[in-house]
């Protein structure tokens, strides 16, 4: 398969996960950020001090839903790109199973893990002053999730060179992945900031449950839109050839 189709297919699907990642922040993400905000506006005018809002809240929506179908697509592009350079070392038996494992990786080293490590927090939650150091904690689980992918693949790998069944590999890959990153967990610093008396710990476990669906929203119509779109080009390809054979 061409090396531009590959790009095309990811460029669809990033478009395509990043409309389902704004319309489940829209539906599911926003509502809460809102309850969040109302919690910041009261402190304002019990302090006694108001800003004027110079965009409105369903300004900064709409362009933020724009941004995401816009970064949906440069996501997709760098996808493909995975995809091409890693795609006979992925599991499963055709490119869908391989896109969709591709992108289940993606989610627990992009989102699952550095939630876990320093959970993500809404508008009413967080201290300016610890933006650099949630920062750095970020891109540190970042960082330990990719050694961690790493480490494992190695592992697989080594095991099927051995001949190891396939049950028992995936057996020792699992444990050797829960194990890690329950380690990694457990090293990584937490989170510096410390949840508001007034601030409901529903808030909280709804924001953070919001983010992770539409984080993982996008990532799932990635894995799924790719993957169809790649074996589709793929089962084309005969015949075109054959087409081509007999002219």
């Amino acid at each position: 398969m061409r090396f531009s189709r590959l790009l095309r297919d990811g460029a669809l699907s990033g478009a395509a996960a990043g409309l389902v990642a704004a319309l489940v922040m829209w539906l599911h993400t926003e509502p809460v950020i809102r309850r969040a905000l109302a919690i910041e506006d009261a402190r304002m005018t019990s302090a006694h001090h108001h800003d004027d809002e110079i965009v409105s809240r369903t300004a900064q929506v709409f362009f933020g839903a724009a941004t995401a179908a816009l970064a949906g697509v440069l996501f997709g592009l760098v996808f493909a790109v995975v995809f091409a350079r890693t795609r006979h070392r992925l599991p499963g038996l055709g490119d869908h199973a391989r896109s969709l494992w591709l992108a289940a990786f993606g989610y627990g080293v992009f989102v699952l893990l550095p939630a876990l490590a320093i959970p993500s927090n809404p508008p009413a939650v967080g201290d300016p002053s610890t933006v650099t150091r949630r920062t750095l904690v970020y891109v540190l689980a970042l960082l330990v999730g990719l050694l961690l992918v790493g480490v494992v693949s190695a592992l697989d790998a080594r095991l099927r060179s051995r001949g190891t069944d396939g049950p028992v590999r995936v057996s020792a890959v699992v444990t050797a992945t829960v194990a890690l990153g329950a380690l990694a967990l457990w090293l990584l610093p937490g989170t510096p900031d410390r949840i508001p008396s007034d601030v409901p710990a529903a808030l909280v476990w709804d924001f953070r449950v919001a983010s992770l669906m539409q984080l993982g929203a996008m990532w799932l119509v990635l894995g799924l839109a790719f993957g169809l779109l790649v074996t589709r080009d793929a089962a084309d390809v005969p015949d075109r050839d054959r087409q081509a054979a007999r002219t």
